[in-house]
């Protein structure tokens, strides 16, 4: 069975889903991703030898104020007041490959009628981009990888994590 695309009338136009009839529940979800960079790129950002300042301190940030305006972004997504969004972004050292990274890992919650993938999402986005925007004068190579949403909760559809069978969510 194919899954229905909400997002379109039967006649194929673009339309905001009503969720009007949907039950408030607590919602949330965590999305997460990462930028490849080379290993000297990384040590400047540790070491703070950059020099337009704390840039997981100013991606945090813009993470967080993206979250807050993801409708704003995204022309279907219903504008939501978020209860929390927190975003944590962390060192990768160099592996096999050579490349050195900074994960960004975003988890927003919400207490109403849709949930908050998009906002989770665009948190990540934002958040990868500004370690791009305030590192590209030392490495223009940056690879934003990985995007992609890691588990949601509440809802219809209950609980639902990557890569694994769905189930049951842990928090009921």
């Amino acid at each position: 069975m194919a899954a229905m695309l909400t997002h379109f009338r039967n006649d194929g136009a673009a339309h905001m889903v009503d969720v009007g009839a949907k039950e408030e529940t607590r919602r949330a979800a965590v999305a997460e991703g990462r930028i490849e960079m080379r290993p000297e790129t990384l040590r400047l950002i540790l070491q703070g030898g950059h020099g337009k300042g704390d840039v997981f301190g100013v991606a945090r940030i813009a993470a967080i104020q993206a979250a807050k305006r993801t409708a704003e972004l995204i022309p279907l997504c219903h504008p939501l007041p978020l209860t929390r969004i927190e975003v944590d972004l962390e060192a990768a050292e160099a592996g096999e490959g050579g490349a050195a990274a900074v994960r960004c890992r975003a988890r927003a919650e919400t207490r109403g009628r849709t949930g908050v993938e998009m906002e989770a999402l665009t948190a990540v986005q934002i958040g990868l981009l500004t370690v791009y925007d305030m590192c590209k004068a030392a490495d223009r190579g940056m690879v934003v990888t990985g995007v992609r949403l890691m588990e949601k909760s509440g809802g219809r559809s209950g609980y639902w994590r990557a890569g694994a069978k769905q189930e049951e969510d842990p928090a009921r």
